[in-house]
């Protein structure tokens, strides 16, 4: 075997972990898995400035995680394919394996407390079916719009409280979010279960159901 072969493979194995390793760029494919958007609106999702968020975008696109076309002057990114999204999670589960530091922080979301294992999305699909189910999506109203599983509520943390009296208490509930990194569905968990509520959330995101064919239903605007 050719080692300079070896060196050389295994240096471009090395531009996707390189692509991976600033939070900034995981922020990034986290957005885009919703769908494609455009560079001022991903710095304005992602708190970067525009010229910082074209930067972590070229390392993107170099490692071919993402792609990109123009529309006008505009230039529209978007994950490369649906590996890039398992790549992401894998990402996240061995970080969850094998990391304590990640294990403490995950526990923190949900009050110190151990989390119930996810709910997944077949048997979310099912209970659906059922009618058997309460679905909240805690991503931002602009992301609900764009799409959703269909009879979700849209519901922000900030407003969990006031609108958790509204919700039914025999019924299960299930929250999601934007997929492989996301927080607030820990959270809108932990927060409903510690009112009393039978919480738990969906494995994966609104990406993850897409990505499996699933029905997906948009706002009107």
């Amino acid at each position: 075997m050719s080692t300079g072969a070896k060196t050389a493979l295994l240096a471009e194995y090395a531009v996707i972990a390189h692509a991976l390793s600033a939070p900034a760029r995981l922020l990034l494919l986290e957005q885009l898995a919703q769908g494609e958007r455009g560079v001022e609106a991903l710095a304005d999702k992602t708190g970067l400035t525009i010229a910082n968020c074209s930067q972590h975008l070229q390392q993107l696109r170099r490692a071919g995680l993402v792609t990109s076309r123009r529309e006008g002057k505009a230039v529209i990114y978007r994950l490369t394919d649906a590996r890039t999204l398992a790549l992401m999670d894998l990402l996240r589960v061995v970080a969850e394996s094998n990391l304590a530091e990640v294990e403490h922080i995950l526990r923190g979301l949900s009050g110190g407390e151990q989390a119930p294992e996810p709910v997944s999305r077949a048997d979310l699909a099912a209970r659906l079916a059922e009618g058997s189910v309460t679905v909240l999506d805690v991503r931002p109203a602009d992301e609900f719009a764009a799409g959703h599983i269909p009879g979700a509520l849209n519901l922000r943390l900030a407003d969990l409280a006031q609108i958790a009296p509204k919700l039914a208490r025999d019924a299960e509930i299930v929250a999601y979010c934007r997929g492989p990194y996301c927080i607030d569905s820990r959270q809108a968990e932990a927060a409903l279960r510690k009112l009393g509520y039978n919480a738990r959330r969906l494995d994966g995101g609104l990406p993850e159901w897409r990505e499996e064919g699933r029905q997906v239903l948009e706002s009107l605007r």
